[in-house]
C-alpha cells in the first residue's frame, strides 16, 4: 500500500532485522528523554515476533522510517504500540497512515476496541491519535495509574 507520500510504502514486516532493529532502538531513546524508565513499556522487536502482534515498517525508497504494531488481547481489544516516525519524516502524515493501517487490520480481524499508552509529553503522538478518531481514557490493560501515562481508546463495533 502507498503511504501518505510518493516513495513511502507501508507493510507487514518481520521486526527481526537490522534496520527495524535501529529504528525501535532510537524510538526508545527518544521515549527514555520524554519518560522515566520505570514507566516505559518498551515492547522489544523480540516480543514483537508474537502470534498475537502485527508489525507495520513504512519505508521511504526502501529505506525504514517509521514503524508502528498492532497488539492483540483477550476479550476483542487490539493496542497500537511502537508509533515512531524518524524526525526526517516527521509533518508527512505517515504515522497517520500506519494508525489506518492498524486500525483495519483490527477491524478485519474483529476487534472491537483499539486502546493505547502514551507519555504525558507526547504532545504530537496525541495530534495523531485525535485525528484518527481516539479519545482520552482512563487506564487501560494492565497499565498503571500514573501522571506518566495517558490512555487512549476508541471503539471499533
Amino acid at each position: 500500500m502507498n503511504g501518505p507520500s510518493t516513495g513511502v510504502v507501508i507493510a507487514v514486516e518481520t521486526p527481526l532485522q537490522d534496520e527495524v532493529r535501529t529504528l525501535v532502538s532510537e524510538l526508545n531513546a527518544v521515549l527514555i528523554e520524554l519518560t522515566p524508565p520505570e514507566h516505559c513499556h518498551h515492547l522489544t522487536v523480540e516480543q514483537m515476533v508474537d502470534d498475537s502482534t502485527t508489525v507495520f515498517i513504512a519505508r521511504d525508497d526502501g529505506k525504514a522510517v517509521a514503524c508502528g504494531v498492532l497488539k492483540r488481547h483477550a476479550d476483542g481489544v487490539g493496542e497500537v504500540k511502537r508509533m515512531y516516525t524518524r524526525p526526517s519524516h516527521r509533518g508527512r502524515k505517515i504515522g497517520e497512515a500506519i494508525v489506518a493501517r492498524i486500525e483495519a487490520l483490527a477491524r478485519s480481524d474483529g476487534l472491537k476496541r483499539l486502546v493505547l499508552e502514551t507519555g504525558d509529553r507526547h504532545h504530537a503522538a496525541w495530534k495523531v491519535y485525535e485525528r484518527a478518531g481516539f479519545a482520552r481514557c482512563g487506564p487501560v490493560l494492565d497499565y498503571p495509574d500514573v501522571t506518566w501515562s495517558v490512555f487512549y481508546d476508541k471503539r471499533l463495533a
